[in-house]
């Protein structure tokens, strides 16, 4: 398959995409269940517990764990689809369960599973996921694929792409956060900007968000959660287990039952837009003000850069360096204090900043390494 630009992916996908839609009496989707399938017991129990939360649209469980060295837990595989297959039968929830291999997907179709979906560590590699594609092929099974361990856009679309090739119309995207090296308060990055860059170029595509591998903690739950929902996401998977103390696998993440149900009543689910006409008067006020400030904003940040390319043949005669560390500095500082008491992010501000240095380093960079012959300075 050749290359596909952002606009073909637009007209092709974005077509076959279908809502998973499980309970029609609810607007979200609401998936639970515990991180792995661990005994007949746990399985039977906790299903009986989510049972009793009618907004529940699916009983997710892992079968198959990937863990990152062996010797650790790595799911039943058979034995527990059986231990579900039983319990979906008795309550009557429709179930879902993770597939990494062609195996999986064979068994799980044995087993009666109703959704699979792809995980971060398949989703990483293109290779795993054809193979899963091409055990897909004439099977009518809805598919949700996780985002990558990393942030690649292109890597997470290239997966959606392949799974719909293989004929399934009906996906979601999950977005689980991103794998993250050094110290940060939850267990990955959320870089919610990756799930609406995706929306942004398949909006028909649902997202449903798993705040139990973003946050790492039970505590972080609600306020992830309650983001997602906030931006417009599709629903919600979160890891349940009757008991998590005892759990094989992340039990710091996972809720009981009972914390699931209260967590359910304190988020608050919106809607994507208002049939009220003066809402949507007023909001068109509010867009139109927007509208002029970004006008404003773009000329003087053109200004800026013309200012950076009059620098930069300045520093070329003088044959001075396009970095300067002391005036990087003074840019932070300032800008950080004047920000401080506009009561903007310092955090904005310093990504803000980055951006237009990193555009002018680029700037200054050109206009160094051009040759004296071709140097033809801007007129001021």
């Amino acid at each position: 398959m050749g290359m596909v630009t952002d606009t073909d992916m637009v007209l092709t996908i974005t077509k076959s995409i279908k809502m998973i839609n499980f309970s029609t009496h609810i607007k979200n989707i609401l998936i639970a269940g515990p991180c792995s399938a661990e005994s007949e017991l746990q399985i039977n129990t906790t299903f009986e517990q989510l049972s009793n939360i009618p907004q529940i649209s699916l009983f997710r469980a892992g079968v198959w764990k990937p863990r990152t060295r062996p010797g650790t837990f790595e799911g039943f595989g058979e034995q527990a689809l059986q231990w579900i297959n039983n319990s979906k039968q008795q309550f009557n929830i429709p179930v879902c369960i993770e597939v990494a291999h062609p195996k999986h997907v064979e068994l799980a179709l044995k087993y009666n599973i109703d959704v699979l979906w792809i995980g971060a560590r398949t989703t990483t590699n293109p290779f795993s996921v054809n193979e899963i594609a091409n055990a897909l092929q004439g099977v009518n099974i809805p598919v949700m694929i996780k985002n990558p361990m990393h942030p690649e856009l292109k890597l997470w679309i290239g997966a959606i792409e392949r799974i719909i090739n293989a004929g399934i119309t009906n996906i979601a995207a999950i977005h689980r956060g991103f794998f993250y090296y050094g110290n940060d308060k939850y267990r990955n990055k959320p870089l919610w900007q990756i799930p609406l860059e995706l929306k942004t170029i398949l909006p028909d595509l649902p997202i449903i968000c798993d705040p139990s591998h973003i946050s790492g903690k039970k505590e972080y739950i609600f306020e992830i959660a309650q983001k997602a929902l906030n931006l417009g996401m599709n629903g919600l998977m979160i890891e349940t287990h009757y008991n998590p103390s005892v759990a094989l696998s992340d039990k710091e993440q996972q809720l009981t039952p009972d914390e699931l149900k209260s967590l359910i009543t304190q988020l608050k689910f919106l809607d994507t837009s208002s049939d009220d006409p003066l809402f949507n008067n007023k909001l068109n006020i509010f867009r139109q003000i927007i509208d002029e400030i970004d006008d404003d904003i773009l000329h003087l940040i053109s200004k800026r850069l013309d200012i950076v390319q009059q620098i930069a043949y300045y520093k070329k005669e003088h044959n001075v360096t396009a970095f300067q560390l002391s005036r990087w500095k003074e840019i932070l500082n300032s800008r950080k204090s004047t920000a401080k008491e506009l009561n903007i992010s310092e955090n904005f501000i310093h990504q803000l900043l980055a951006l237009l240095h990193e555009e002018s380093i680029n700037i200054q960079n050109k206009v160094l390494n051009q040759s004296s012959e071709k140097i033809t300075e801007p007129k001021k």
